[in-house]
């Protein structure tokens, strides 16, 4: 699933950087310097010749900036680009594990072993991807009428989570289906429509007066023009172009991230009120193709713009619509096409949209689509062979003394009401933290995977994900479910769960050094902790209660002072240059700043608690509290290609990780720690320090 909207539903994860890594020495090599150092803290990435209060992110990463470049294969680098590099050596011995002994015919370990001998037999792909991917684009070039586009439309439909990133959502249908607890009922499950249909990544690509955007829009058309014609349809360039008129009034439709981040605009629609409520479409059609016809109320995340789509419809041409429909056949499919298609659909994605300029290995590509598409399989062997009890057990004695000091917190809240109060520390307290691995793992029984159909084992596996979702309809919501693999580097928080995902992946160094100094791991893990803590107190999952329903319990005056200190953080962001003209937009990323300044306050706080009233001892030459800071902002060190970043400032709501690293700025211990005073550079007065919780 290639291109994202917000996926406000089940949070936001806290890292988000990379999600694949290259070889690196120097990389390599300052990681051994760390783990060898007493303090837990990369030294040799520093730059001690920076003041601190001048820039805190080049004191704690400048030799690591220095010393460091972004492998041709990717994007960005990052401090994750280390976890990711033993996470993908330790993917790679269990898939040859895979290969050593004769596993059952319809385990995992089969399923697995078939999986990756289909995806990684390029000359089979080459030889059956492309009849059957024509087969499937023929059945729309030979959609008679609206109604069949309608059940077309509704047929292609999926389950719109993506378990490599479980805080984006997939563009490229139409609309997409999330199911999870209703925010009016938490006691059942509903499905929630969301916008979708275009496959660069947000509508300002689509819509921005930005020189740089128009140069993407004019190598994107000859793009479609060329898969198109690939895939063996005549006038290719006629229909790109139809294809590429009917995604701009698409994405013309679309909410904005900003937009979409307000939960308060979600509409429960029964299913025989979208004829009237959004004309155009057949929706009977549509909900039989995608086997909902039988669910009374669907919750319309998009109402906006799901009128406009369904307008869109109906007005514009079919032919138009059978050209997309193909289209969007074609690259959601691109890790399995043939070599010449995959190759130009790297070239557009990769090279022209990101910057990257050479495609990762074969066998690096195999681990994304596996952690997508079996990804529960492939978890239970990983944490079998390298999550020790140890490791879950000490990881449960942060989180536990995190939601302690974010509790304390909340109680010495000056300008907080009792009832809200009450309301705030009842989601702290009935949490419920998943670490490591989800309690029940998924079944794969029902999905068949040949050794020699990579293109069926991914369709086949993106439909039974999408059955999966739909049969928890009617059922109680699970508050245990996992919405990430365990063998991820990243992390989230669920607001209508009311509960946190810290995955195996992310459970490792240079984020967490099991036994090591309590600084380093409370200033790097422990912030991740906290930061996940805190999404249930951003302006978003501030609208949820304990339960997860979508409740206003603030007061009037506790709900304005909320809101004055997010203001205040969003006129702190929008004043940072990410590339000379191009700022972060504060509001976007307001959220996961939220979470940043909450968590990092909180993890100080329990890391002062876990001294037990002891000193910290000095260790290199650097304080515990310096040791806390200095760890944190090394897990944002970050280096990106101008054309990634400016992709992540238009679309992600996570600011860049040189950008979050100075959250030390609203936290008062740092400027103690550092000697920050009045004529430094990142200086803030103490008015001027954002306190959020």
């Amino acid at each position: 699933m290639r291109n994202k909207t917000l996926a406000l539903l089940i949070g936001s994860a806290s890292l988000a950087l990379t999600a694949a890594a290259c070889k690196n020495a120097t990389t390599d090599n300052q990681v051994e310097a760390a783990v060898g150092s007493a303090s837990g803290i990369n030294l040799a990435a520093m730059d001690k010749s920076v003041k601190p209060g001048d820039d805190f992110y080049a004191y704690a990463n400048g030799g690591w900036m220095k010393n460091s470049e972004i492998p041709a294969d990717r994007g960005s680098i990052g401090a994750f680009f280390v976890t990711q590099q033993e996470l993908e050596k330790r993917m790679d011995g269990l898939m040859a594990d895979l290969g050593k002994t004769e596993a059952a015919a319809g385990s995992n370990e089969r399923k697995l072993a078939d999986y990756r001998t289909a995806f990684m037999d390029q000359a089979g792909i080459d030889a059956r991807t492309l009849p059957a991917l024509k087969a499937d684009i023929a059945k729309f070039q030979a959609i008679p009428d609206k109604r069949a586009l309608a059940g077309a439309i509704g047929g292609t439909i999926r389950a719109d989570v993506d378990p490599l990133n479980a805080t984006d959502l997939n563009t490229e249908n139409l609309f997409g289906i999330f199911v999870t607890q209703s925010m009016a009922n938490p006691s059942k499950n509903v499905p929630y429509l969301l916008q979708g249909g275009i496959s660069l990544p947000d509508r300002d690509y689509y819509l921005s007066a930005d020189p740089a955007m128009a140069k993407l829009r004019d190598a994107y058309r000859p793009f479609i023009a060329k898969m198109l014609a690939s895939a063996g349809l005549d006038n290719a360039e006629a229909r790109a172009k139809r294809v590429y008129d009917l995604e701009a009034k698409i994405a013309a439709a679309h909410s904005t991230i900003v937009e979409t981040e307000d939960s308060t605009k979600v509409q429960t629609w029964k299913q025989s009120d979208f004829a009237s409520r959004a004309p155009g479409m057949d929706w009977g059609a549509f909900f039989q193709a995608a086997q909902l016809s039988t669910v009374p109320e669907i919750a319309v995340w998009h109402a906006a713009p799901t009128r406009k789509l369904a307008a869109l419809v109906g007005s514009e041409p079919l032919d138009a619509w059978k050209d997309w429909l193909a289209f969007h056949q074609i690259i959601q499919v691109g890790p399995v096409l043939p070599t010449q298609m995959h190759k130009d659909d790297f070239a557009f994605f990769g090279t022209t949209l990101n910057g990257t300029p050479q495609e990762r290995p074969r066998d690096k590509q195999l681990q994304n689509a596996i952690n997508g598409q079996l990804g529960d399989a492939m978890g239970q062997a990983y944490v079998a062979k390298y999550f020790p009890a140890s490791s879950k057990a000490e990881i449960d004695t942060m989180v536990a003394g995190i939601k302690s000091a974010f509790d304390k917190r909340i109680a010495a809240l000056p300008w907080m009401a009792p009832d809200t109060k009450k309301e705030a520390q009842a989601k702290v307290t009935t949490m419920k933290v998943g670490i490591g691995y989800p309690d029940k793992w998924r079944d794969y029984g029902a999905l068949e995977i040949r050794p020699d159909d990579a293109y069926g084992n991914y369709r086949r596996a993106e439909l039974t994900e999408y059955q999966h979702q739909l049969a928890k309809l009617g059922k109680a919501p699970d508050k245990g479910e996992w919405w990430m693999v365990p063998q991820i580097v990243n992390a989230l928080n669920i607001p209508l769960q009311n509960a946190l995902n810290f995955p195996a992946g992310i459970l490792e160094s240079p984020f967490y050094h099991p036994g090591a100094d309590a600084a380093a791991n409370y200033g790097a893990i422990g912030a991740v902790i906290g930061h996940e803590i805190s999404h249930s107190f951003d302006n978003l999952g501030s609208t949820f209660d304990s339960q997860g329903r979508l409740r206003n319990w603030w007061t009037p005056a506790d709900l304005q002072k909320f809101n004055q200190s997010g203001q205040a953080l969003v006129a702190q962001y929008n004043g940072y240059e990410a590339l000379p003209g191009l700022k972060l937009n504060g509001r976007q990323t307001l959220a996961e700043n939220i979470a940043d300044v909450a968590g990092l306050a909180a993890a100080y706080d329990a890391y002062k608690a876990s001294l037990g009233g002891k000193e910290a001892p000095v260790i290199d030459g650097l304080t515990g509290d310096q040791r806390f800071f200095i760890a944190y902002a090394q897990t944002w060190a970050t280096k990106m290609r101008d054309e990634t970043l400016r992709a992540r400032v238009a679309t992600d709501g996570h600011s860049p990780g040189n950008f979050r690293a100075l959250t030390v700025r609203n936290v008062d211990a740092w400027y103690t720690a550092f000697n920050v005073k009045p004529g430094d550079k990142l200086y803030l007065a103490p008015e001027q320090r954002v306190r959020v919780w």
